[in-house]
């Protein structure tokens, strides 16, 4: 049986494809087999792929009419033989030692999936940074190089980055446990990673920065395009993971509060032509919340200006009305933010105002403490 299957969906990639095929092909590990799905790409992505595998024969190619992200890495994942497995993005850059590291440690420990760092790679500015989303120093601290499960780590689940390419999974486990990704849909990969981890049993985490997220304005996760909705959709989806995994009760603040930030971080960012169909669906979203049973406990479990954020859309009647409440909301959360300043700053200047511990610092008193 190969090592590790490593499987990439590919979608107009050329300009970076080429990078992270030889991060692939000159792993350490040299026993592993490379499953590229090109997903329609209208660029030379497919071109690409088939130097490559005239080149090597690990390779093996699919082509197939464009389906979606999550559609093509499903496929591959089918595919794959591998004892473990890794799912890799086409424009992302690997460490030479990462298949290598992780397989051994995977094997030592017995796990169903190896966890490890990541480091973003900023193409506007050419920057490296460790950033904490990707390092995930918190756990690391926590956990060391024990064995782990969800259970052991209540305190730090949120703390762990979704992206399937932080880790390397037992590929049977993956299999046992029914983990797909929903097809049609961005953002797909939060979904993915809670099955995976609701149903691990053996976790070990590997304290590397193994590999290089690539960003750039073109990226589908930074574009602002249309599929930006889709936010709306999966926030949704990983709720009802949380409840099929008996994990909603103890989370639920977290969650509701979580799902009207990201929302409304999506519409922030997505491009202003999409804005009036986004608030649509945020409505229709907001607006079976407000008509359902769980009301109650959800608005008792937001903050208060997730609470407005949230009256903005389900009592606007258009997208106009709706921006003027959603700015006023904004406008009332910012002064009530600077209240809180001014009051703290009150508090600091009354406490210096009242203390007498500034005379042992008075130059004054200094100087007549050295001439006394």
């Amino acid at each position: 049986m190969v090592k590790v299957s490593v499987v990439i969906p590919v979608y107009n990639v050329e300009d970076f494809l080429g990078e992270c095929l030889d991060s692939i092909v000159n792993q350490t590990l040299d026993d592993i087999e490379i499953i590229c799905v090109n997903d329609g790409s209208t660029d030379k992505s497919l071109d690409i792929l088939n130097d490559y595998a005239s080149r090597d024969d690990r390779f093996t190619v699919i082509d197939q009419e464009n389906g979606g992200h999550a559609v093509a890495t499903n496929r591959g994942m089918k595919l794959a033989k591998g004892k473990y497995l890794f799912l890799m993005d086409s424009d992302d850059i690997l460490e030479l030692t990462a298949l290598e590291d992780t397989y051994k440690l995977a094997e030592e420990k017995n796990v169903d999936f190896v966890l490890f760092q990541a480091i973003n790679y900023y193409m506007d500015t050419g920057e490296y940074v460790k950033a904490e989303n990707y390092s995930m120093n918190a756990l690391a601290d926590f956990v060391g190089d024990r064995v782990f499960n969800y259970k052991d780590i209540e305190d730090y689940i949120f703390d762990i980055a979704v992206t399937p390419w932080t880790k390397l999974y037992n590929r049977e486990f993956v299999e046992r446990c029914g983990a797909i990704f929903p097809e049609g849909l961005v953002f797909e990969d939060n979904v993915f990673f809670w099955d995976v981890l609701f149903n691990a049993e053996r976790i070990v985490f590997l304290r590397k920065h193994l590999f290089k997220r690539r960003w750039y304005s073109t990226s589908s996760t930074t574009s602002g395009g249309k599929h930006f909705v889709d936010s709306i959709a999966v926030n949704n989806l990983i709720i009802d993971r949380f409840m099929k995994y008996g994990m909603f009760e103890k989370n639920k603040a977290f969650l509701y509060n979580k799902k009207i930030r990201l929302v409304f971080m999506r519409y922030n960012k997505i491009k202003d032509e999409f804005k009036e169909y986004f608030y649509e669906m945020m409505k229709e979203d907001f607006t079976k919340m407000l008509n359902s049973e769980r009301y109650d406990d959800f608005i008792q479990s937001i903050y208060l200006y997730n609470k407005h954020r949230f009256d903005s859309v389900v009592y606007s009647n258009n997208h106009e009305e709706f921006k003027i409440l959603y700015e006023n909301a904004t406008l009332r959360n910012q002064n009530k933010n600077l209240e809180r300043k001014i009051r703290k700053l009150s508090f600091e200047n009354n406490a210096v105002l009242h203390s007498r511990s500034w005379e042992i610092t008075s130059p004054l008193r200094v100087v007549k403490k050295i001439f006394k």
